[in-house]
């Protein structure tokens, strides 16, 4: 084979994988339309009549990700099935936003961490990496962290909105999370930088239940049975 005819080759299996990133890029980019508009619907429950309307943004919200694995599996004919790693900086940052918006769905639902396995049922993908396009854990990690600083948000205008107790909740299960990030030897460097900024959101939550406690309104609040959800 001449020079001329190796390049030749070697043109025609870039010219192949531009034209699969090219697809990828589309179905990406309906995507972040689709958590846009989730995530929009859910930065309603920030404002104080929004507390009201929990369970219908959830169940809207709900409704959103049956468009989401619609287009996942679209996404998931892009490309080669063994060649996940190899494009997966193109879907990395829109999956990490959509595990953000499952579990923050999940815990406005019911207070609780949703596990992996549950945000990759929400998402129509995998848990597992043998069985295909699946939820890496460090996706997943992220998305966690992401949910944190909302919760962190939305301790503050709990307050703002007259709901004493959901604070304290909020903070409970904040620490918990911390607790359990403490027993990850991360090693991932965006992670890592990610997690570090979790005392923050600790913090910040802290510092709305100290404001409470000084104020007498976590008493309040405990009399009160803990408050709407």
């Amino acid at each position: 084979m001449s020079v001329s005819e190796m390049f030749a080759a070697l043109q025609g299996a870039l010219g192949q994988d531009q034209d699969i990133r090219e697809e990828i890029r589309k179905v990406v980019q309906a995507l972040e339309q689709t958590a846009r508009e989730i995530l929009t619907l859910l930065q309603g429950v920030h404002q104080g009549p929004g507390f009201q309307h929990i369970p219908k943004k959830c169940q809207k919200a709900r409704e959103h990700f049956g468009t989401v694995r619609t287009q996942m599996e679209s996404l998931k004919t892009k490309f080669p099935a063994d060649q996940y790693y190899r494009f997966h900086e193109h879907w990395r940052f829109v999956l990490q936003r959509l595990v953000f918006l499952a579990s923050f769905v999940v815990y406005l639902e019911s207070e609780t961490l949703v596990t992996r396995e549950a945000v990759a049922e929400i998402l129509g993908i995998e848990a597992d990496r043998e069985r295909g396009f699946h939820l890496d854990i460090e996706d997943y990690l992220s998305g966690v962290l992401t949910l944190a600083s909302e919760l962190a948000r939305l301790a503050v205008n709990s307050v703002t909105a007259g709901d004493y107790s959901r604070p304290l909740r909020i903070s409970t299960f904040i620490n918990e999370l911390d607790s359990g990030f403490r027993l990850l030897n991360l090693k991932n460097d965006s992670l890592r930088k990610r997690y570090d900024g979790l005392k923050y959101d600790v913090k910040k939550i802290e510092e709305v239940v100290y404001d409470l406690s000084i104020r007498g309104l976590n008493k309040e609040a405990t009399a009160g049975g803990g408050g709407e959800k």
